[in-house]
């Protein structure tokens, strides 16, 4: 994607608003795909793989320079970048085998609180009262979820397991943001996704072939699941908000991305008659709003 002009300051807000409707799918052909077969590991696998053979031509003519110049510290990050990147698909996308899509996604979403934490405990950054405030009312969010699946009948086979992996997912994630954002300063979008997605990828195939999970052999519908999958929440979502946090500030694509839970959710809904129990639906509203105001409070 080329730079915005200007005049065109509406562009980024509309990149972010197709790649937040992209991503929300995510969850949803995840579910399709497992419907169809295929393992949540092969799932992974198909999603970053596909995604990065899709750009490897075009990282190829665009940041050919950039590749070559790339030293022992860039390669580092790009491995570290990778492995966390895999690992968050690998937990997220088995977490839904497990505990309903609005569960795995308002989970798996809350990576502002575990970076702001981080921040803290790895290099001091002390948070502001509406930041702490906004982690605690997270925080009380995410127990009320577990609490209210622990005792549902149809959150899933297993929503602890399935909640925990979200939770897991969400941390590989801010891993993976706080390496990221290091590697992308020294990278054009174009390089930093293809060794980002085609890293995880590697790791994912490395992962099911030591599992014994094959890459061949599924149906034809479940092949072209893993095309939308990595066509549009990886490519045109994921890709949309890394492009955006050039134009706008990381504290409101963190605040954009509060929607993927509800997309989900309403998606979720419509495609497998997932219902709200009263007690989860209080913990989405707690978990959502608390990550609004530590995304505000990291602004300020």
């Amino acid at each position: 994607m080329s730079e915005p002009a200007a005049s065109a300051r509406w562009l980024p807000f509309v990149v972010l608003g197709i790649g937040l409707a992209a991503v929300s799918c995510g969850a949803i052909l995840a579910r399709f795909a497992q419907g169809y077969g295929l393992p949540s590991l092969a799932i992974a696998a198909l999603r970053l793989g596909l995604a990065a053979l899709v750009i490897t031509p075009f990282a190829l003519w665009h940041s050919r320079r950039a590749l070559l110049a790339m030293n022992r510290r860039q390669a580092l990050l790009t491995l570290g970048a990778g492995f966390f990147l895999a690992l968050h698909f690998a937990t997220w996308i088995s977490s839904l085998e497990y505990t309903s899509v609005a569960s795995s996604t308002a989970l798996v979403t809350t990576n502002l609180l575990w970076i702001g934490i981080a921040s803290f405990v790895l290099f001091g950054d002390r948070p502001g009262r509406l930041m702490t405030f906004g982690i605690v009312l997270s925080l009380s969010g995410s127990l009320l979820i577990f609490w209210s699946d622990s005792r549902s009948s149809v959150s899933g086979s297993n929503p602890l397991l399935g909640n925990f992996l979200a939770l897991v997912g969400s941390w590989c994630f801010s891993a993976y943001l706080l390496i990221g954002r290091r590697l992308r300063a020294d990278l054009p979008l174009p390089a930093y996704v293809w060794l980002a997605y085609g890293m995880a990828a590697i790791f994912l195939l490395l992962a099911c072939q030591g599992a014994g999970i094959p890459l061949t052999g599924y149906s034809a519908p479940a092949y072209l699941v893993a095309v939308g999958m990595a066509l549009g929440p990886q490519l045109l979502g994921h890709t949309a908000y890394n492009w955006s946090l050039k134009h706008v500030s990381p504290t409101f694509v963190a605040v954009v991305t509060l929607g993927e839970p509800v997309g989900s959710a309403a998606m979720a809904w419509i495609f497998f008659g997932e219902s709200f129990a009263l007690v989860q639906s209080i913990g989405f509203v707690l978990l959502l709003f608390g990550i609004y105001l530590a995304a505000r409070g990291e602004g300020g």
